[in-house]
């Protein structure tokens, strides 16, 4: 599919070197191109075709075979047929091109393969699938914070008040491009928990407090009187569906309304507060991890989203997940990612004349691949296999794990390089390898990573892609900013 932007000056839908040069004959692509929507018509607008006529011819001399939505192949393109500024010899690869996909996908003998009613009956929503989507959407949370061991929650705590916006919701369970999912279907935070709680004796309260947006505060008062009986306050805040996905940019990406203003509410009673953000994108969250003992990335969850986080915070399942994006303490920060460059300025926060802001620190609140478990784990320093190595070797790091808690658990273990010097400038951190494994109580696990002559490539000066002889850092740990390392060399 076709994007809608421009790269050097050409948009996608009309740029042969990205379709034709790249696509087709460089990475030998056999599959056809579809336009994203109405890509084709909106290249008018790009201002490097006059109208539509123009575009449609562009886009099919660009090697584009399908027009989605935007009706320019079906209204416009004869004209390029008549003045020969395409040929049938154009048309015919499309045409072959698509036709020979759905003949792949069995289509020629079922035009209705896909779209068998009785079959979707019988398998949406079966237990089965809500199964799945249960231990996916367990799978996803990433625990943030945990003062105190706040979570899993205590058998003690016996009343349990839910505040927030998001507490009780089941609209924007889904998220952004949920298809034809019905917010009906979700279980919402509240019920989760309500549902688990009845068997272990606790009650399970709920205020909504306030709005996702706005600045009405009237329903704080209630909160805070609701407060009082509490054993523990779950404080669920965050975006509503519609806030994150396509075509939803945020400038600002705090918290919206006075959803903070909830929560310190809540933190100023002194009860244990643990906090359920639920967004469709990493947030500012530099304010409410100082308001609260727990914090968690719930996301949007999907159907079973009240389930799984009752499964999480109740103790039935060990939280395991990373985070796939690194979380910046301010807007400002933006861009921030584990990968960046050195510079020739490094931050060191005690010399003014370098890369840093002047308030605040250069790293973010929560790193790419960092999340915490209801376990504790310990890394040995890694070893390897040899600390000189040819292309054609193959290098083995391996490093010991150890599960240091009395709890068993999953640990996402990561392992990281960096190439100390390059005829281009080289990223402090890239990662090579992971693995997800499960370390029971007290147990140490050897987990053994091979790299190759692949994993030390990169696109050189002159654009070939290979290595260059030189040393490198191996690290091994449990989120992008370990410094738990080993130096080998390339020969």
């Amino acid at each position: 599919m076709t994007s809608f932007n421009e790269y050097d000056g050409v948009p996608a839908s009309g740029n042969r070197f990205l379709l034709e040069k790249v696509l087709r004959n460089e990475w030998k692509f056999e599959g056809f191109v579809v336009s994203d929507y109405t890509s084709i018509n909106e290249m008018v607008n790009h201002g490097n075709v006059k109208d539509e006529t123009d575009a449609g011819i562009l886009s099919i001399q660009a090697g584009v075979d399908m027009d989605m939505q935007g009706a320019i192949y079906q209204d416009k393109v004869k004209a390029g047929l008549k003045d020969g500024r395409i040929t049938l010899a154009h048309i015919d690869n499309s045409v072959r091109r698509i036709l020979s996909l759905k003949k792949k996908l069995g289509l020629f003998d079922d035009p209705y393969k896909y779209c068998n009613e009785e079959r979707e009956a019988k398998t949406i929503l079966s237990p089965e699938h809500l199964e799945a989507t249960r231990d996916v959407a367990r799978k996803s949370i990433v625990l943030l914070k945990n003062e105190k061991k706040i979570l899993p929650l205590s058998p003690s705590a016996k009343r349990i008040l839910i505040v927030g916006p998001l507490g009780d919701d089941q609209e924007n369970m889904l998220g952004a491009w949920s298809g034809s999912g019905e917010a009906r279907h979700c279980i919402s935070l509240r019920a989760g928990m309500e549902l688990q709680a009845k068997a272990l004796g606790v009650t399970v309260d709920y205020v909504k407090g306030c709005a996702i947006e706005g600045e009405d505060q009237t329903g704080f008062s209630a909160a805070l009187m609701k407060a009082k009986d509490a054993d523990v306050i779950i404080v669920a805040i965050g975006e509503s569906r519609d806030m994150s996905g396509e075509a939803a940019a945020r400038a600002m990406i705090g918290v919206p309304g006075v959803q903070t203003d909830l929560l310190k509410l809540m933190k100023s009673t002194g009860k244990p507060v643990v906090t359920v953000v639920m967004s469709g994108r990493p947030l500012i969250l530099t304010n409410v991890q100082n308001q609260t003992d727990a914090l968690v990335q719930a996301w949007f969850l999907g159907t079973q989203a009240g389930n799984a986080l009752a499964d999480v915070l109740f103790g039935k399942y060990n939280p395991s997940g990373k985070l796939a994006m690194s979380f910046p303490r301010h807007e400002g920060q933006i861009p921030v990612f584990y990968s960046q460059k050195n510079t020739g300025r490094p931050y060191d926060p005690s010399v003014k004349w370098n890369s840093r802001y002047l308030d605040l620190p250069n790293d973010p609140l929560f790193p790419f691949g960092y999340g915490l478990s209801y376990s504790s784990f310990t890394y040995s320093m890694p070893r390897v296999d040899k600390t000189s190595f040819a292309n054609s070797d193959a290098l083995t790091v391996t490093v010991d794990v150890t599960n240091t808690s009395g709890v068993d658990g999953e640990e996402i273990v990561q392992l990281y390089i960096r190439d100390l010097v390059g005829s281009v400038t080289r990223p402090v951190k890239e990662l090579k390898g992971f693995r997800k494994v499960m370390i029971r109580k007290g147990e140490t696990m050897t987990l053994t990573f091979s790299l190759s002559q692949k994993d030390f490539s990169f696109y050189r000066q002159d654009m070939s892609f290979g290595t260059e002889a030189g040393d490198f850092d191996i690290f091994v740990g449990p989120a992008s900013d370990t410094q738990n390392k080993v130096r080998v060399t390339l020969q």
